[in-house]
């Protein structure tokens, strides 16, 4: 091997499972998860857990967490800022993909969430995925159609209906700021 080769490193979840601290792996390259430090970042986490969980205690069927692994692949481990499903979790981490997922974004995970995760969530199917931009007070809400998302609603102030295949629930995100 010459001295200019570089070696890319490639880890799995047998890999990953036993690291300090937090960690996503995307394609087998691991990913350190910083913005959970972040005042603000945890502000709004914790706004956003009670927007949604609010309205599923009335569901049965459906449940948020936050955060929670989700084992897209052997190399692919996200833990999305929140999720939520609509069936029951037998393991330590997430199998299958969830109905909703929220990311809270910062200038550090931007082109992340917005381009590897987006498709990513895309091509599992995820049926919601949501953008929550802090510094511009600014949500976006994406939804699976036709396998490909469509941006349905962008803004501040936002009320959304979300429809899960058991529970529907409606979101008030003027709440979060």
């Amino acid at each position: 091997m010459r001295s200019s080769e570089r070696i890319i490193p490639y880890y799995t979840y047998d890999q990953w499972v036993r690291w300090e601290g937090l960690w996503e792996l995307i394609n087998g390259l691991p990913f350190a998860i910083t913005s959970s430090s972040d005042i603000k970042h945890q502000i709004i986490s914790s706004k956003v857990a009670t927007v949604f969980t609010i309205p599923l205690e009335l569901s049965k069927e459906c449940s948020a967490y936050l955060p929670i692994a989700y084992k897209v692949s052997e190399d692919t481990i996200l833990q999305p800022d929140l999720l939520v499903v609509a069936e029951e979790i037998t393991k330590d981490y997430l199998d299958f993909p969830p109905v909703l997922v929220v990311e809270i974004i910062s200038t550090k995970t931007e082109l992340t969430d917005r381009y590897t995760k987006f498709n990513i969530y895309e091509s599992k199917g995820v049926k919601y995925y949501i953008i929550v931009t802090p510094d511009k007070e600014r949500v976006e809400i994406y939804e699976l159609i036709d396998r490909e998302y469509e941006l349905k609603q962008s803004g501040k102030n936002i009320v959304h209906e979300f429809i899960f295949p058991d529970c529907k629930i409606l979101v008030d995100f003027e709440k979060i700021w």
